[in-house]
C-alpha cells in the first residue's frame, strides 16, 4: 500500500517469476500499473484488458511496450515461452469483474469482462500461427468461472487459477467441444504450489502428473537476498507495522465464503465504533491466521484489511435493501447460471 505496489515487484523480479497476469494490480491508478508492469522483468499477459473506443483516439499508454493498438489491447494477451525443448504459449486471463468488484475511477480507460469468444479467438490464432507444444491459460477468474471458461472454449490443455484461493490437490479434468482442459488453482498466501509435469510429443499434451507441494516455512531456510529485502522494504514502516494491539484468544482466520473468526472481530469493531445495528465486510478469502496467545499486531490487521480505497462508513439501509443485497450476494456464489 505504502510503495503503491512498486515493493511487490521488486520481489516478484528477485523471485523470477516468467509471466503473470493481473487483479488487485488494477486498483492502484492506471498510471502506476503501467509504472509497475514496466518494472517487472517477466511478462505481464491479460486478453480480456481493451481500451476503450473513446480512449483509443488520445490513449496516454500509447507508448507502452504492451499496448496493441490494432486490437485495442492494453497488455499482451499471451506470449510464448521455450520450457524443457518445448513451445508453450501462455495467455493471461485477468479478473473479469474488476471494474465491478473494484472503483473503476482508478482504470478509466480499460474494460475488463471474461471474453470468451476472444480467448477462443486466440487459441485458434496461436494453434495456427505459432506451432505451439501446448497452450496453457494464466487465470484470475476463479476455479467456477476458469471450469465453465473451460467448458466453453477448446485448445487449452491447462489452466492454472487463482483469485478463489482453492487448494486443490487434483486437477479438474473439464470436457469441451474437441477435447479437455485440466484446471487447477493453489490456493493462497504461498501455502502451496502448483507443480504440473507435462508429458509433451509431436505438439500434443499426452499424460500429466500434477501435485499441491506444501511450502513448510519453519522449515526451509530463508534466501539471503530476499530476506534482506523484504527487511529493507519493512523498514521505513517497522514501528507502525509492530505495534501491539491484543493477544488472540483462539485462532483467527479468514477462508471460505463464510464467517471466518477475524471476520467476527473486523464486524464486531465496525458495529462498535461505528455504533451500527449491522455491520457489513467483504468475503475477502486472504490474510494469514493468527494463532491462540499470540500478539496481534497492527501488521495482523492490515494483512486482513489493507487496500487501496479503505473507507469504511454507516449509512441507514431499508430491511428490503439489505434482503436485496444479501440474495445478490448468494447469487454471485451459488448459482450456477451466473456464472
Amino acid at each position: 500500500y505504502w510503495t503503491r505496489g512498486m515493493d511487490m515487484v521488486g520481489a516478484t523480479n528477485r523471485l523470477g517469476v516468467d509471466v503473470m497476469t493481473g487483479h488487485w494490480e488494477f486498483t492502484y491508478l492506471d498510471t502506476e500499473v503501467i509504472k509497475n508492469v514496466e518494472a517487472f522483468n517477466g511478462e505481464f499477459v491479460a486478453q480480456n484488458v481493451k481500451v476503450r473506443e473513446e480512449a483509443l483516439f488520445d490513449y496516454q499508454f500509447e507508448d507502452f511496450g504492451g499496448f496493441q493498438e490494432d486490437a485495442g489491447l492494453a497488455f499482451k494477451p499471451y506470449v510464448i515461452k521455450e520450457v524443457g525443448g518445448s513451445r508453450v504459449a501462455v495467455i493471461g486471463q485477468a479478473f473479469p469483474y474488476t471494474p465491478i468488484a473494484n472503483p473503476s475511477r482508478f482504470i478509466p480507460d480499460w474494460t475488463f469482462g471474461i471474453q470468451d469468444q476472444r480467448m477462443q479467438a486466440f487459441v485458434d490464432k496461436i494453434r495456427d500461427e505459432e506451432s505451439p507444444d501446448l497452450v496453457v491459460v494464466l487465470s484470475h477468474n476463479g476455479m467456477d468461472v476458469d471450469l465453465k471458461m473451460a467448458s466453453r472454449v477448446t485448445g487449452i490443455d491447462a489452466v492454472f487459477g487463482g483469485h478463489t484461493h482453492d487448494g486443490m490437490p487434483a486437477p479438474t479434468i473439464v470436457d469441451n467441444a474437441k477435447g479437455k482442459t485440466l484446471v487447477t488453482n493453489a490456493g493462497s498466501n504461498g501455502k502451496f504450489l502448483g507443480v504440473m509435469d507435462l508429458d509433451v510429443k509431436d505438439g500434443k499434451l499426452r499424460d500429466y502428473r500434477y501435485r499441491l507441494l506444501p511450502v513448510f516455512s519453519n522449515l526451509l531456510e530463508p534466501n539471503a537476498e530476499m530476506a534482506k529485502y523484504i527487511e529493507e522494504q519493512r523498514a521505513p514502516y517497522l514501528d507502525k507495522l509492530t505495534e501491539k494491539l491484543a493477544t488472540a484468544e483462539e485462532v483467527l482466520y479468514r477462508r471460505g465464503n463464510f464467517n471466518g473468526t477475524f471476520d467476527q472481530v473486523i464486524c464486531d469493531a465496525l458495529r462498535k465504533v461505528n455504533d451500527a445495528q449491522i455491520s457489513l465486510s467483504p468475503g475477502f478469502r486472504w490474510g494469514t491466521s493468527v494463532l491462540p496467545g499470540q500478539t496481534i499486531t497492527m501488521d495482523h490487521v492490515m494483512d486482513q484489511t489493507c487496500i487501496t480505497y479503505p473507507e469504511t462508513y454507516r449509512r441507514e439501509m431499508s430491511g428490503a435493501d439489505l434482503k436485496a443485497i444479501l440474495e445478490d450476494v448468494c447469487d454471485n456464489l451459488f448459482n450456477p447460471r451466473s456464472l
